[in-house]
């Protein structure tokens, strides 16, 4: 197994909070694209049926960052704390998911419980490989909370739309049927 060096990995994990800090200002994620190796894979599971994956940096960009995030414009995912594991280079970040909306008390809605993105560096400050994970209970009555309050943004109601139609939207797949496992 390769081995990696701490301070390259430590200005990776630099470059890619300060880029994404970049994208929550800017409500445009798909310029992180650009810190996947080509042939990179990102995914995550979304409960007990179904799961998301998108394979090669332009899927990436496109549904990954482009359509999964149309809607959170004005969220924020403030990075928390990272693992980092040289050898291997796996990297762990655990991240919470904000709001832009507030509830009447003026707290943002925010997911509780624990969010974050498992990554395998490829080198040259790109990932090749990400896993998200997050509390799908807490996700879920969040949004439920937010559906009730009628606190959602119009881009928000209509994501929510898109992802309770009829037709699967690209990327997503049953558990197990992805074409690269998510484990």
């Amino acid at each position: 197994m390769a081995t990696f060096d701490r301070a390259e990995l430590d200005e990776m994990i630099t470059r890619w909070v300060d880029a994404n800090k970049r994208a929550e200002a800017e409500g445009d994620w798909k310029p992180l694209a650009d810190m996947y190796t080509e042939d990179a894979t990102y995914g995550w599971n979304y409960g007990p049926t179904d799961e998301f994956m998108a394979v090669g940096r332009e899927e990436i960009r496109d549904l990954a960052l482009g359509q999964e995030m149309d809607g959170l414009e004005g969220w924020q995912y403030p990075y928390q704390q990272f693992v980092v594991d040289e050898r291997s280079g796996d990297v762990i970040g655990f991240w919470k998911q904000v709001a832009d909306r507030t509830r009447e008390n003026g707290e943002h809605y925010s997911v509780h419980g624990i969010g974050g993105s498992w990554f395998r560096y490829g080198g040259n400050f790109q990932w090749s490989w990400q896993r998200d994970f997050f509390d799908f209970g807490n996700v879920s009555h969040l949004f439920l909370e937010m559906i009730t309050a009628n606190a959602l943004s119009d881009g928000m109601q209509k994501r929510i739309e898109r992802s309770t139609g009829k037709t699967r939207l690209p990327g997503w797949y049953r558990v197990g049927e992805s074409p690269v496992p998510l484990w």
